[in-house]
């Protein structure tokens, strides 16, 4: 994993979001430059779909309130038929790597939002990685909030 370097990390809000609220809708869209090493964190009521490029390796999340607990949904694009297994299998074991640092960037550039929050500390982390490839198709537990924080 890469180590997180917060003055790498640049964090804007967005459409009616601030530091402490909405919990729900609060969406994050973390993107990054291969070049520079810089993490761009977007938080809005929704994605910044204009970040997004045709890599598709932004990290997309959002809260959820399921039977009244909180938890933190994430998403990772591995493929949807423009990449080979070979390739879909390369995407997957790079987010797999570099998702601590992407968890550490979106708790992190949100930190004011949890102090405000502190019963989100224990919320649980799901990274859903969506693929056309079964075996990479799933849903996966990333521990807690809490663990993220630095």
């Amino acid at each position: 994993m890469s180590n997180f370097d917060k003055s790498k990390l640049h964090v804007t809000f967005m459409d009616g979001v601030n530091k402490v609220s909405p919990i729900i809708p609060r969406k994050y869209t973390l993107t990054h430059s291969d070049e520079t090493g810089e993490l761009f964190l977007d938080i809005g009521k929704d994605y910044n779909y204009k970040a997004i490029t045709s890599f598709r390796d932004e990290v997309l999340g959002k809260w959820i309130n399921f039977n009244n607990m909180y938890y933190l949904q994430l998403y990772a694009y591995i493929s949807g038929g423009e990449f080979d297994f070979k390739r879909s299998a390369i995407r997957y074991n790079i987010f797999q790597k570099e998702l601590p640092l992407a968890l550490t960037a979106i708790i992190n550039g949100d930190k004011t939002f949890y102090k405000a929050h502190p019963y989100l500390y224990n919320s649980p982390i799901f990274i859903k990685f969506n693929s056309i490839y079964p075996a990479f198709n799933k849903v996966e537990y990333f521990g807690r909030v809490k663990d993220y924080f630095i």
